[in-house]
């Protein structure tokens, strides 16, 4: 048991830094929040983190060459335990004269001490040896340095280098170590460096060593020597986006700021400094997606907008320094981006002179998947599935029938080649250029919304329906030739695939069955392959765990999911009506006793069924008790009313009124009566009971207890 002295009670605050060559942007935010994570389970094991210390004081910091983790709650040293070893019994550890046996000089032995200085403690089988001991804690100073390396080198950098003669690994090279509890420094090692005080500055404006008084005034000194650290809260990240939006604003404009380049320029810069920059006018006859893709993807510059949200011929880029000479840095920024703008605009003219229909051809000659055949076989059998939802959503089917056969001609042109993150949307554009129909051009340009969570919908019917249609032969077909997803292994990111195909079915209320959708992909398939009764059941259910998981990261308790998981409805957004009014039941006062008694009903009839009965309706000639009559007679009434309610929460709130008789039923009826009529009519009852309420849900599934 551990034991805490009072001087030792008092907790300190730990900063390691650790300080390198520049870290992988897209990994730099990463690799900071989890050593700070692994740092304190690392502690917590270990005895040097108190339990009541608060969760939210393991903070994370990083910049282009650094990334620290700082931990309040941190005890100065280990608590002291005591140690307890059981040795053989009294009577069995002394002989007739009292002289200790072998098997007590071995366990004095064992534990270091003589016979005489073990202790005799009783227990439940009899009075033994014991030896007894105090465990004095180690001090923090000489366990931390050697937590913090196993957790360093334990870190998932996607790669991982050598420097200089030694062995050890990280991200990039590493130059220094800060290790302090409070202001005190504590020495080490850590990834083969001798742990210090001294960070560094700013690599140009002040790249002298930074002495850091304390853990607790890291980022204030830091900031004092050009280094604007980013962290959990995005300390960085809004200094960038508000620099930016301030000079556009200066600049009669609005910067378009996606948040993905926000946080990757958090990561190349240490002091911000937003400069602003211009490109020709007649680069504004592309199309808006292309320029900001170049503007954004090749140097990593803010596009700028008007009040109208018309592209304006600027950009602002956010330099590491403050240069003396800002004109001639914007003077370079725009020579770098004309090349850049030049090639785009030659793509954009060599694309337009083909259309996207004479591409067809070509999509037989592209590999989509070895058992599912090239990119034209997949368009043929989109097209097929695209027509068909189109006919249930009321989506004009020729439009998404020809939508299906050109969405994916933009994958054979220059300016996709280039920009893969435009494909669909540059097959929108083309489509236009080629006189092709309004909805045809929007739907492909929207083919692949939503292309991440939270990312907007198709606008369109005939987009809805050919992207649910592609999603759909997607997964089918997946399935159907081996290559489901298993663990963190998703190579046709089936996963996002399918919580975007239940997305669109669910917010856009579309009447789309499930069962209906797999089994018209299914008859979709290339020759050799097919889905049987077992496949088919494994993408609903692949189907159902990607909606759960979007319900529950929106606050959806896990039973109310599964109280409508419980009678499978088909229907996604059948199943979100079903899942809002559950929810509202649960706000009624009858919701726990009802629960309750769905549950109980339910663990009767599985007895009853165990046990060979026969449970059918009831009879209600063979009903007896008063408190059975009236709630067969309640029942009769609510289930009539509620069976006419096509709105799931209104129906649920007419059965909540069942509250009174179900109760009174319960506390003077028994079910299980020795009379095998009268049981079988009671059972009966419960079983309609039970019925009424999943024509909704299961609501016996709220009862966690």
């Amino acid at each position: 048991m551990a034991k805490q002295n009072a001087a030792d009670a008092k907790t300190h605050t730990l900063l390691i830094e650790v300080g390198s060559e520049e870290l992988p942007p897209s990994e730099a935010a990463d690799l900071a929040r989890s050593f700070a994570r692994g740092l304190a389970d690392a502690l917590a094991d270990n005895g040097l983190l108190a339990v009541d210390a608060d969760p939210g004081a393991v903070e994370w910091f990083v910049s282009p060459r650094r990334m620290a983790a700082r931990l309040a709650g941190v005890r100065e040293r280990q608590a002291d335990r005591d140690e307890e070893k059981l040795g053989p019994a009294v009577d069995k550890a002394f002989d007739a004269e009292g002289k200790p046996t072998k098997a007590a000089e071995g366990f004095a032995r064992s534990c270091g001490v003589t016979v005489e200085e073990l202790a005799h403690k009783e227990t439940d089988k009899g009075s033994r040896l014991a030896y007894q001991r105090v465990i004095r804690g180690e001090p923090a100073e000489h366990i931390v340095p050697a937590l913090a390396d196993e957790v360093l080198r334990r870190l998932p950098a996607k790669r991982r280098m050598r420097w200089g003669d030694g062995d050890v690994e990280f991200a990039r090279p590493v130059h220094w170590v800060v290790c302090l509890l409070d202001d005190k420094y504590l020495p080490g090692q850590i990834l083969g460096l001798e742990t210090g005080r001294h960070s560094r500055g700013h690599r140009f404006h002040r790249p002298q060593a930074v002495d850091i008084p304390s853990a607790s005034a890291y980022e204030e000194t830091l900031a004092g020597y050009k280094v604007f650290l980013d962290d959990a809260d995005g300390h960085l990240r809004s200094h960038i986006r508000q620099s930016v939006s301030d000079l556009a604003a200066q600049l009669d404009g609005q910067a378009e700021l996606n948040e993905a380049l926000i946080a990757e320029v958090a990561a190349l810069v240490e002091w911000p400094v937003p400069l602003s920059g211009r490109y020709e006018e007649r680069f504004l006859a592309l199309p808006d997606e292309v320029i900001v893709a170049t503007l954004e993807g090749h140097q990593r510059y803010f596009a700028l907008r008007d009040s109208g949200g018309r592209l304006k011929p600027g950009f602002i880029t956010v330099a590491n320094i403050e240069s003396k000479d800002p004109e001639t840095v914007q003077t370079g920024n725009e020579r770098v981006i004309s090349p850049r703008l030049d090639d785009a605009m030659f793509f954009w003219n060599t694309d337009r002179q083909k259309t996207l229909a004479s591409r067809l051809d070509e999509l037989d000659q592209v590999l989509f998947q070895k058992k599912l055949g090239s990119l034209g076989d997949k368009r043929r059998r989109v097209e097929t599935l695209a027509a068909e939802v189109a006919r249930i959503i009321d989506a004009d089917v020729k439009a998404s029938q020809r939508a299906a056969t050109l969405a994916r001609c933009d994958l054979l042109t220059e300016m996709v080649g280039e920009f893969p993150e435009l494909q669909g949307i540059m097959g929108g554009h083309y489509a236009r250029v080629d006189g092709e129909d309004e909805k045809v051009a929007v739907a492909i340009g929207d083919q692949y919304r939503p292309a991440q969570a939270g990312d907007e919908l198709p606008r369109s019917p005939e987009g809805l329906a050919l992207a649910i249609a592609d999603r759909l032969d997607t997964l089918v077909g997946s399935f159907a030739a081996g290559q489901k997803p298993s663990g963190n292994k998703d190579p046709f990111a089936l996963r996002r695939a399918a919580l975007g195909l239940m997305r669109m079915i669910v917010e856009k209320a579309l009447p789309l069955d499930l069962d209906e959708l797999i089994t018209a992909a299914g008859r979709n398939l290339p020759e050799g392959l097919s889905l049987d009764a077992d496949g088919h059941a494994e993408i609903f259910e692949f189907l159902m765990e990607r909606l759960r998981a979007w319900y529950r990261e929106q606050g959806v308790r896990p039973e109310v999911f599964e109280a409508v998981a419980a009678i499978r409805p088909a229907q996604p957004a059948d199943f979100h009506r079903r899942l809002k009014a559950v929810q509202a039941f649960l706000g009624l006062e009858a919701s726990e006793s009802l629960s309750a008694a769905n549950k109980r009903i339910g663990n009767l009839l599985r007895k009853a069924e165990e046990d060979g009965e026969t449970v059918s309706t009831a009879d209600a000639a063979k009903l007896s008790e008063p408190a059975e009559k009236a709630l067969a007679e309640a029942l009769d009434k609510a289930g009539r009313a509620a069976a006419s309610e096509s709105d799931y929460s209104r129906r649920l709130e007419i059965l909540a009124e069942l509250r009174e008789p179900v109760d009174r039923f319960f506390d003077e009826v028994l079910v299980m009566a020795e009379d095998a009529d009268l049981k079988r009519a009671r059972l009966g009852l419960l079983a309609e009971l039970r019925a009424a309420f999943t024509t909704v849900a299961d609501i016996s599934r709220l009862q966690t207890g």
